[in-house]
């Protein structure tokens, strides 16, 4: 049924069976063109963490009073700290 605005109404219509599906003509790929792939460094990053191991809290508590009494910050601690985590991200 088809509605034209409040004043006509169009009768019933024949029901008819499904459309057959449409078929892209069979033609050859382009020679030379391939699919391609791109993993945003981001992506590759959320994976990254994805896959660290869970948090051990007995390791953050500990560090964390550490750095309360002043015993955890130090120059060659910082540059070991900076030194694994850039290998780990290279």
């Amino acid at each position: 049924m088809q509605i034209y605005g409040p004043q006509f109404v169009h009768g019933p219509q024949g029901i008819q069976g499904p459309h057959l599906p449409r078929t892209a003509p069979s033609s050859p790929a382009p020679q030379g063109v391939e699919d391609e792939l791109s993993i945003s460094d981001v992506a590759r990053f959320v994976e990254m963490a994805k896959s660290l191991p869970e948090i051990r809290t007995e390791k953050v508590q500990a560090a964390r009073e550490a750095l309360a009494r002043g015993e955890y910050d130090s120059p060659e601690r910082l540059q070991a700290a900076l030194e694994r985590m850039l290998d780990e991200l290279m």
